[in-house]
């Protein structure tokens, strides 16, 4: 990927949410249960009474359409501030929370895990988490789709943002994978990671005997907090670039933001082949 300059804007999120729609009824005619006194009784004619009916039911009709249409625009309101604008708050699982901004960051690369070639057209930078369901559920049905889609021209690269705060074994499942590469099987362990469904010591050294790892090297890595640091560095990277959601993926310094499905990453990536996106 050609070396960009170093943006110092934060990313930004826009999401639109749909209006509520409020079903049509039918006004239904009550019979009366007393009979009618010539004296007592004032009669309405039928056209009367469904003019007057249509009056209440369209001001009932807006009044709860003021509601869901105050609720939206706050909603709209709410999601239009910038992640950047969040910088104090929480960082956050993410589905699918916005759609993709051309506007490019730069992400650096060397010295991080990656799988792809080298020369590939295509780099992706994913910011993730591995106790994330979003961030499970992308790696199972959009990650190996992707590569099969593009064979040769991505090039994947993981940084890890562990969300503490609510994931406690997020730290300590990275430190493993970060420790399985030591000894070459950094993408094989971080495919058993996503795709199991339990974490924890146990399942951490399970994996490593898994693959054939030299266990002493393995358990002396973990007990020793070797990537403790450089898990760290990772996050402050990720949260002082404006990232605040996990997870998050740059292609060609291009943010996506949340659990985007296949196609949403194919529209980015063909207007990036065909030189669509300004550089």
């Amino acid at each position: 990927m050609p070396n960009m300059p170093t943006k110092t804007r934060k990313i930004k999120e826009t999401v639109i949410e749909p209006f509520e729609e409020v079903e049509d009824f039918e006004p239904v005619e009550q019979p009366s249960d007393f009979p009618e006194d010539e004296e007592d009784t004032i009669t309405f004619k039928r056209s009367h009474f469904f003019s007057v009916l249509s009056i209440l039911t369209f001001l009932a009709g807006l009044s709860v359409g003021y509601v869901i249409w105050g609720t939206n625009l706050l909603q709209g309101l709410r999601f239009r501030s910038s992640i950047a604008e969040q910088a104090n708050g929480p960082v956050v699982e993410a589905p699918v929370t916005a759609e993709p901004q051309y506007t490019r960051y730069d992400i650096p690369t060397d010295g991080y895990h990656t799988l792809g070639p080298s020369n590939a057209p295509i780099t992706i930078v994913e910011f993730s988490d591995y106790q994330c369901p979003f961030c499970r559920r992308w790696f199972n049905e959009v990650y190996q789709p992707l590569f099969t889609a593009y064979p040769g021209q991505i090039r994947m690269v993981y940084r890890n943002l562990p969300l503490t705060s609510i994931h406690p074994d997020a730290f300590p499942a990275a430190e493993a994978a970060m420790c399985a590469g030591d000894q070459d099987v950094y993408w094989q362990y971080h495919d058993k990671l996503f795709g199991g469904e339990l974490l924890g010591t146990n399942v951490y050294l399970q994996y490593a005997r898994d693959l054939n790892l030299n266990m002493t090297s393995f358990e002396a890595c973990l007990n020793d907090g070797k990537y403790k640091a450089e898990i760290q560095a990772d996050s402050d990277f990720a949260m002082g670039l404006g990232v605040r959601s996990t997870p998050t993926f740059f292609i060609n310094g291009l943010a996506i933001i949340g659990a985007q499905p296949l196609d949403v990453f194919q529209q980015v990536i063909d207007k990036e082949l065909a030189g669509e996106i300004p550089q």
